[in-house]
């Protein structure tokens, strides 16, 4: 089992993003994880609320072993070609730490206050799938094209290639199971959601239906979930248990409201 720590870089300066990003890597973590969203996501009346990719390339100069992703990042905010441009500089930044994590958006207040167009559930489902194959393949191939009904690309090429290859590991957040699960099942290298253990590992099993119907080993996903370390941390190792079980194989722990001597706990009694 692998474990990323979310560092919430909401509320606080920038200063304590950054401190909290390398207490991770101290620690052991295997990842650092924030968001993609543009204001506090929680509280009262505006705060500090740092970019998300803007932010892994940042941390990217400040940590050196720990891998760098957003839960995740929204296609909505970025052309899919901006958002494969961004991706391959990060991952350079990095030294090749970039887990590319991508979902259709969902925060739609956020949008109508800052004036970024948020179309229709039918329509956003559509175009992710659209961005998904345009990011992939401008990472992977010259002179790609895609012609889709929201986006289009035509003999497009970035370079350089990324450092990993094919590609960044690619995480795809989804629950819905009508459109984003098959989405994910097609084109995940991760699938993330978030959830209670029970409910997942029946969602983890549909994943595998839709990859084997789409020709894929269920094998080459792997399953990835959110843990909160507030409760009392002899049932959060038996929480992990039962994620283990289950087959997930990574947790994003959230930053709990006790702070850092909790995190310390965790690490000392279940992350050893």
């Amino acid at each position: 089992m692998q474990f990323g720590l979310d560092i919430a870089q909401q509320r606080v300066p920038w200063a304590e993003v950054a401190s909290r990003a390398r207490f991770a890597e101290e620690l052991g973590f295997a990842g650092v994880w924030g968001f993609d969203h543009f204001q506090p996501m929680y509280g009262e009346g505006p705060g500090e609320c740092f970019e998300g990719n803007t932010t892994l390339a940042a941390l990217s100069g400040l940590t050196e072993r720990v891998r760098l992703g957003l839960l995740v990042t929204g296609m909505t905010y970025r052309h899919p070609a901006v958002f494969a441009a961004e991706a391959i500089t990060i991952d350079h930044a990095s030294g090749g730490r970039l887990e590319l994590s991508y979902g259709a958006a969902w925060f739609g207040d956020e949008h109508e206050q800052l004036g970024i167009p948020f179309p229709a559930t039918k329509d956003r489902l559509d175009a992710f799938e659209e961005a998904v194959q345009i990011v992939r393949g401008l990472l992977t191939t010259d002179g790609f094209t895609f012609e889709g009904k929201h986006f289009q690309v035509r003999d497009a090429t970035l370079r350089p290639r990324p450092v990993q290859q094919p590609h960044p590991p690619i995480w795809i957040g989804a629950s819905g199971e009508k459109r984003m699960m098959p989405i994910a099942a097609r084109y995940a290298d991760v699938w993330h959601c978030f959830g209670p253990t029970n409910e997942l590992a029946g969602k983890s099993e549909r994943i595998s239906a839709h990859a084997e119907a789409a020709g894929r080993d269920p094998a080459s996903i792997r399953r990835a979930a959110s843990l909160s370390i507030e409760a009392d941390l002899d049932g959060v190792a038996r929480e992990v248990e039962q994620w283990e079980a289950a087959g997930f194989d990574y947790l994003v722990c959230g930053w709990p409201a006790e702070g850092r001597g909790l995190i310390e706990e965790f690490v000392g009694r279940v992350l050893a």
